[in-house]
């Protein structure tokens, strides 16, 4: 297979790759030396096309003889000059020799999880990175693609592997006093299907490991129970913060969105109820990624399209990670307790994190020292801050408050343990918890059953990584990924 992977578009170099058998004969066709290149060593060449004779540019090339390559396999890298017609030459070059065809989208990293160079997750994790925009992003993907989670996953499936290995020695030698030690190992390894990752057994009877079986499933389904509560940050970072601009008509919600994205993104009137649908950016708030949606006026209105956007505007509420409310910072309370029920008028009963934006203090006269000190009252009020979208004034501190509920959504991605980042972990992961809650204490088990248990828990483990039942998820992983890589 061949194709460009440094994208597409003038550029200055641009990058082909191949991968396959087929790689050492096209790049001697195409560089016309019977000699390849010293391996991983770049190497100037003139390029030809091998069926007219014809040069097509002066590039370098690189070797990866497999297994040592990205895919395992044979690999090749034309440098080339990045205009358009040098690269179509080079790939109608490729096309015209017999055994090679165009990549399709992944297939690179497909045959590289194929050849056991990554894992799932880490194939996932290099997705990510490729479609990373924020700091903390490019942070999660690496590690990811690092491995870490894969990792994580694999120790678990070792454990489970190693309790399974002990109750299946129970099970097939409980009525042999005299087994011997080795006999029991070399049972865990044929009945569990283990592939030699069997942990020693203690040498008296078999019976007595069981005690310390359930132990270890019940301290394993607590620690992935909580990684699944954890999980929700990773999700976050991966496919951004949603954020709704939320609040009466004409306090100033599209006004703020322009402030935000620095561009008329929405369009801002004096007249009430302006906003009629959802109008969504996507920002990058100190390293955090940000969906920021400006929505209809909350009141009871009357006009049909008007209430169409004001019914769009509580679901994106009742959707949302966080909200930005938005009220007229000169016809507000400055009690504190009369602030929150006002801010609560219009707020759902189990709203999200929130930050409270006063806008238009630019019109505060005598009241801005009184407003200044609900901001700061303390829990009786969510982070709240004083904004004029007129003139910037606050603007710092929104940001400073908005990074911090980031963070906050989102986790650190470089401490601690590394957080799941796919709906398709949580599903395994929950599946695995579900099947470890239903494993029984030793004293009113049925053993057979209590195995199988412990193996369905372990295939969702798996299925995380791929080493179990991946053929039906690959096709959904790898088709989002760009052709080349």
């Amino acid at each position: 297979i061949f194709a460009v992977s440094s994208g597409h578009g003038r550029c200055g170099v641009a990058v082909i790759r191949t991968s396959g058998p087929g790689s050492r004969g096209a790049l001697r066709s195409l560089t016309g030396h019977p000699e390849l290149p010293p391996p991983r060593v770049l190497a100037l060449r003139r390029i030809h096309d091998p069926v007219t004779a014809e040069a097509l540019d002066r590039g370098l090339v690189v070797w990866f003889p497999g297994p040592r390559s990205f895919t395992g396999e044979d690999c090749a890298e034309l440098h080339v000059h990045g205009g358009p017609a040098v690269v179509s030459g080079v790939l109608q070059a490729l096309g015209r020799l017999p055994g090679l065809r165009p990549a399709e989208p992944g297939e690179f990293t497909r045959r590289a999880f194929h050849h056991g160079k990554l894992d799932l997750t880490a194939a996932e994790g290099l997705g990510d990175l490729i479609r990373a925009e924020t700091e903390a992003q490019r942070r999660q993907a690496l590690r990811q693609m690092e491995g870490e989670l894969g990792q994580l996953y694999q120790r678990w499936s070792e454990t489970l592997t190693q309790a399974l290995a002990h109750l299946e020695a129970y099970i097939d030698f409980s009525e042999d006093d005299n087994v011997e030690e080795e006999v029991l190992l070399q049972g865990c390894g044929d009945r569990a299907g283990t592939h030699h990752l069997c942990y020693p057994l203690p040498p008296q009877h078999p019976s007595r490991s069981l005690p310390a079986v359930d132990a270890t499933v019940r301290a394993l389904e607590q620690e992935i129970g909580s990684h699944l509560q954890n999980g929700r940050r990773g999700e976050l970072l991966r496919g951004g913060v949603r954020a709704v601009i939320a609040g009466p008509p004409n306090v100033g919600k599209s006004s703020l969105l322009n402030l935000l994205c620095q561009r008329p993104a929405a369009i801002v009137s004096p007249v009430a109820g302006t906003t009629r649908d959802v109008v969504e950016v996507s920002l990058n708030i100190g390293g955090y990624p940000l969906v920021l949606s400006d929505t209809a006026g909350l009141r009871d209105a009357t006009d049909p399209i008007e209430q169409e956007g004001v019914s769009r505007a509580r679901d994106r509420l009742r959707q949302a990670d966080l909200v930005l409310a938005v009220l007229d910072a000169a016809a507000v309370p400055t009690e504190p307790a009369r602030l929150g029920a006002t801010l609560g008028s219009f707020l759902p009963p189990t709203a999200p994190p929130c930050i409270l934006v006063l806008n238009k203090a630019d019109l505060l006269q005598g009241g801005r020292g009184a407003l200044h000190d609900t901001c700061s009252c303390g829990d009786s009020l969510p982070p709240t801050t004083l904004l004029s979208c007129q003139t910037g004034e606050g603007l710092d501190h929104l940001l400073e408050l908005l990074a911090r509920q980031l963070a906050q959504l989102c986790g650190d991605p470089l401490s601690g343990s590394p957080t799941l980042t796919q709906s398709r972990h949580s599903h395994h992961l929950g599946g695995c918890v579900a099947a470890l809650a239903r494993y029984e204490p030793e004293r009113r088990r049925d053993l057979g059953l209590a195995a199988e248990r412990l193996r369905v828990a372990r295939r969702h483990l798996g299925c995380i990584t791929g080493h179990v039942g991946a053929e039906d998820i690959l096709d959904i992983i790898f088709r989002d990924f760009c052709v080349g890589k």
